[in-house]
């Protein structure tokens, strides 16, 4: 036995049970896994420093078929609106607010005119409001045959229930639409301010209509102040109505 021993140290073989047999002679595996993480691969998958250079760009966001920072060529945000941007640099408005500022809006000079009749009907109104708590021998109107204002003026039909005169109506409706179409309040788009205007409109119409009845039927007399307020009003009522439709037909032509 000690013979032995020194003729195996002499030749340089390793014990088989040793720290080196385990070493050289182990499992081929396990070198090779030790050998790939030192050059950062692994076996059977890509290298990772490819996988990280080839879809991170330099400030670690990812540059894909979207463009760069993550957004498409067209500036679209991933889920969002076209031409909308995540920092606020461009924003547009949706259709149906577009197409709500048409409807609910007139051009300039549908809003000055409709300012204009509103105004004279105002003032027309104000002149028979004086003369009716005066005196009618102020009208600056003939007072024979057809055309007699003094007459129209100061007959019953002229106080409505007997209680409200029919001036007083007048100017209160026309402060009304001197309100309602003045240039606040077209610049407004509330839906409210867009209807009253065109309630109050049909309803100045309706009146109109029934004191030409008074007028022809009942009093038999014709007063020419009277008459100007109402081509006023029906000047006013034609183009706010005209307005009105043409803003639903831009609406709907918008909708398609």
């Amino acid at each position: 036995m000690a013979s032995q021993k020194p003729a195996r140290a002499a030749s340089g073989q390793p014990k088989s049970g040793g720290p080196a047999a385990q070493s050289g002679s182990g499992s081929p595996g396990r070198g090779s896994k030790q050998a790939g993480a030192g050059t950062g691969q692994r076996q059977g998958g890509p290298p990772q420093s490819g996988r990280t250079q080839g879809n991170r760009g330099p400030g670690g966001r990812g540059q894909g078929p979207r463009g760069q920072n993550g957004r498409g060529q067209d500036g679209r945000e991933p889920g969002g609106r076209p031409g909308s941007a995540r920092g606020g640099v461009q924003v547009t408005e949706p259709p149906a607010a577009s197409a709500a500022q048409e409807r609910y809006g007139a051009p300039p000079w549908v809003q000055w005119t409709a300012l204009g009749l509103s105004l004279a009907g105002l003032g027309v109104s104000i002149y028979l409001t004086i003369i009716h708590f005066t005196s009618p021998k102020l009208l600056l109107c003939s007072a024979n045959g057809a055309i007699n204002c003094e007459k129209v003026l100061t007959s019953p039909e002229s106080m409505v229930f007997g209680v409200f005169p029919v001036a007083v109506l007048g100017l209160a409706f026309y402060v009304f639409m001197v309100a309602i179409n003045s240039p606040w309040a077209w610049r407004s788009r509330l839906p409210v301010i867009w209807w009253a205007r065109l309630a109050g409109a049909v309803a100045g119409m309706g009146f109109v209509l029934y004191l030409i009845y008074v007028e022809l039927i009942q009093v038999g007399n014709i007063c020419l102040w009277c008459t100007s307020v109402h081509v006023i009003t029906f000047l006013l009522f034609v183009l706010l109505v005209f307005t009105a439709t043409l803003g639903m037909g831009s609406t709907a032509k918008a909708a398609r």
